[in-house]
């Protein structure tokens, strides 16, 4: 399959998972999506007894997590944590996937409605307040994607312009915090975000460049005129605050598959088709 096939498809797919989002619908075992609260931090020997392990993940994210046409969860964070299942409980399907948005992604933590987040979650000191984060499996930087015809090469261009973000990202909290004269139009959904770029609502979208790079691939009007901003940020399983059984176990096994060779695995599946060669794993993948 070409690339620009493949990449149409993922973001088609993206479509699907909004409405699923949207109508409550999800799946539980190896594609699906809803959970029940629960309380209390959840240990391994408890998921073990349980049976089966609650992973947040992005519905509208490919090629990190995604839902696709048949309403299956897919893409590099599932393939991680499909692999954290299989270890943990003896199947990759004794996992249930909890579809959730960057906004919400530490509340799931801290409410206990999922036992872990693997939905391209960078490691912040904010972040780090209120969550345990694992050793990181990813680094990226932000970005900017703008119009070929209006490139925003510098940030100064984006004075009293709008800038689309998602709602709690790296990119909503460092123009915040560091460009108040950025006007931020903000959603919840990447669909949504991307969409608007799309009908000329902001100058510019700002969100990690290895999503942006993947997007304007597919979107050839536009262009990732800013590929690197700020400092390079990791991206990392986050597990309920003194959750340190869970923290352990889940650290063992990012080590296990960088050592191993799974996590490459993951990134050649899931990441390379749509990359291609022009992106070397090293250059995304955490050591």
């Amino acid at each position: 399959m070409k690339l620009n096939a493949k990449l149409k498809a993922l973001l088609a797919s993206a479509a699907i998972a909004v409405g699923l989002t949207a109508c409550g619908g999800g799946s539980s075992g190896s594609g699906d999506a809803q959970s029940s609260q629960s309380s209390g931090a959840a240990t391994v020997a408890a998921i073990k007894e349980k049976g089966v392990i609650r992973i947040g993940v992005f519905g509208d994210k490919p090629p990190f997590g995604y839902v696709d046409a048949n309403g299956k969860n897919q893409g590099f964070d599932v393939e991680i944590a499909k692999d954290l299942a299989k270890d943990l409980l003896g199947s990759p399907d004794k996992v249930e996937f909890v579809l959730t948005e960057a906004a919400n992604r530490v509340e799931y933590v801290r409410s206990g409605k999922v036992d872990l987040i693997l939905a391209n979650f960078t490691k912040t000191p904010e972040r780090a307040e209120a969550v345990d984060f694992a050793d990181p499996y990813m680094k990226v930087a932000l970005g900017v994607v703008s119009p070929k015809g209006k490139p925003i090469t510098d940030i100064a261009q984006l004075k009293d312009q709008t800038l689309l973000v998602n709602k709690g990202t790296t990119a909503d909290a460092f123009f915040t915090k560091n460009h108040p004269e950025v006007k931020l139009l903000k959603f919840d959904q990447n669909t949504e975000t991307f969409d608007a770029l799309k009908d000329g609502r902001g100058a510019a979208l700002a969100h990690d460049n290895a999503l942006l790079w993947a997007w304007a691939k597919e979107n050839p009007d536009f262009e990732v005129a800013i590929g690197n901003l700020g400092p390079a940020e990791f991206i990392a399983p986050a597990v309920q605050k003194g959750n340190a059984d869970l923290l352990n176990w889940v650290n063992g096994e990012i080590a296990a598959m960088k050592k191993d060779g799974r996590l490459k695995a993951a990134y050649e599946k899931t990441l390379l088709p749509v990359y291609g060669e022009k992106v070397k794993p090293e250059a995304l993948l955490a050591e």
